[in-house]
């Protein structure tokens, strides 16, 4: 069995939906149910029933989820201690769609003076997985954006923005000073793809269910707006192209910057970077 395999196996475990799994994993549906039946076969032993709405574990892949996350933890301290024991020292770090916000470079700078000889890894995530990875042990702690499913993860708050929605600047909607959520309600707007967080895409979907073209990245939601005149929301206090515009919303609450990490994890990198997070985002 690979370390692979199983975090494959605990992911489809926790969703128990292959579609929302892969998603989670930043993977296609069709490798992922491969590799989950190869696991089977390799076992001997059915883990999942399948029906066309899920899937429920079997009594094996009960048995086989308690043992899968402890080996995959113990793989992890493995691997952290191994690292130690020869010099070698790195971490990788989840960013959400807020790499140009000044807090970062700061951040980074702090960072780099703090803990000159880490070996630092970006994974710049899409809007799928609030998380950047951080469940399928993608990456060790994330630079994000609440709210989320936060089970068994550690989450500092680091800054809240207040929350506008992006409108063409040729909307008339978009001259106001401000505007309240039941003003956009027979709008459409971009959605996030089946199987996102929950409680991520109620927040940016502003508490109800939208229509709308769906979308995984920053860049797809402003040319969304751009050529369909579809109207999203986003942090105040970032640079738009200037046929956009954002405008306040007064009855939104804000959108919190977050870093999150594993519960439990006692990588001393992970505690430093959290802790210069804290003090970057105060300034």
């Amino acid at each position: 069995m690979e370390l692979r395999t199983l975090r494959y196996f605990v992911t489809v475990a926790e969703e128990l939906h292959f579609g929302r799994a892969a998603t989670r994993l930043h993977m296609s549906q069709p490798p992922l149910s491969r590799a989950i039946k190869q696991l089977e076969a390799d076992l001997g032993a059915p883990l999942f029933t399948r029906s066309p709405t899920g899937v429920r574990l079997t009594p094996a892949g009960s048995v086989l989820l308690d043992e899968a996350r402890a080996l995959l933890d113990r793989a992890d301290r493995v691997r952290r201690r191994v690292s130690a024991a020869a010099g070698v020292t790195a971490v990788t770090i989840g960013i959400l769609g807020d790499s140009t916000d000044p807090a970062v470079a700061r951040l980074a700078a702090a960072f780099r003076r703090n803990r000159p000889g880490v070996d630092i890894h970006i994974r710049d995530t899409d809007l799928t997985d609030p998380t950047c990875g951080l469940r399928a042990g993608l990456v060790d702690v994330a630079l994000t954006r609440a709210p989320f499913d936060e089970t068994a993860l550690s989450v500092r708050a680091l800054r809240a923005d207040p929350v506008g929605v992006v409108l063409r600047t040729d909307d008339p909607l978009g001259r106001r000073d401000g505007l309240r959520l039941a003003e956009l309600s027979d709008r459409r707007w971009f959605r996030f793809p089946p199987g996102a967080d929950p409680l991520w895409q109620t927040y940016w979907n502003g508490g109800k269910p939208r229509e709308g073209p769906v979308v995984r990245a920053v860049q797809e939601c402003l040319q969304s707006v751009l050529w369909n005149g579809t109207v999203g929301l986003a942090p105040l206090g970032h640079d738009l192209p200037a046929e956009l515009v954002v405008v306040p919303l007064t009855d939104m609450p804000p959108s919190r910057v977050v870093a999150v990490w594993n519960e439990g994890d006692a990588n001393p990198l992970v505690r430093s970077f959290v802790d210069i997070a804290t003090t970057a985002y105060r300034r």
